[in-house]
């Protein structure tokens, strides 16, 4: 599949907002009154990416993720597989961390993947819509993994 380079429908993109003062910073991570009522966390995590690795491509059927992205040098990579949506077709490809904060939402159906391109562990931290494996963990995951597919359209090359 030839995709094309552009911005995803429905993908939110913020820069942190940031708050200092001499003691150091504070970044708000969501609050409720800025986040659209469907795409309300339901759990968060971090996760630490070794230098040279990447996290998927895969995408969920029904979960959205709510990504900060502030720590380490991140390529994010954004593929928009919904047939229904106006950016079906859409890769985006962004420099993302320590450098340039973001939190990023990413709905159901857009296929996402990251690399860590730094020299050191890098963190990301996950506030998604759903719980993993649902509740008690009892429940398939929402997740369809698209990395080890040997004819993947989706690749990490900018």
């Amino acid at each position: 599949m030839k995709w094309t380079d552009g911005e995803i429908h429905d993908v939110d993109i913020q820069p942190f907002k940031v708050f200092s003062d001499d003691r150091g910073w504070l970044a708000e991570l969501f609050r409720t009154d800025e986040i659209a009522p469907n795409a309300y966390p339901e759990m968060g995590y971090l996760s630490a990416t070794k230098p040279d690795v990447a996290r998927g491509p895969h995408e969920h059927v029904a979960q959205t993720d709510r990504f900060a992205f502030f720590h380490g040098t991140y390529q994010l990579f954004l593929w928009d597989a919904r047939s229904d949506s106006p950016s079906s077709g859409v890769r985006q490809v962004l420099a993302v961390g320590s450098s340039n904060p973001i939190l990023i939402t990413v709905p159901p159906g857009v296929v996402h993947a990251y690399r860590n391109i730094g020299e050191e562990d890098a963190f990301v931290l996950n506030f998604p819509d759903k719980l993993f494996a649902g509740p008690g963990k009892k429940e398939p995951v929402d997740e369809i993994r698209h990395e080890d597919q040997p004819d993947s359209p989706y690749t990490l090359e900018p």
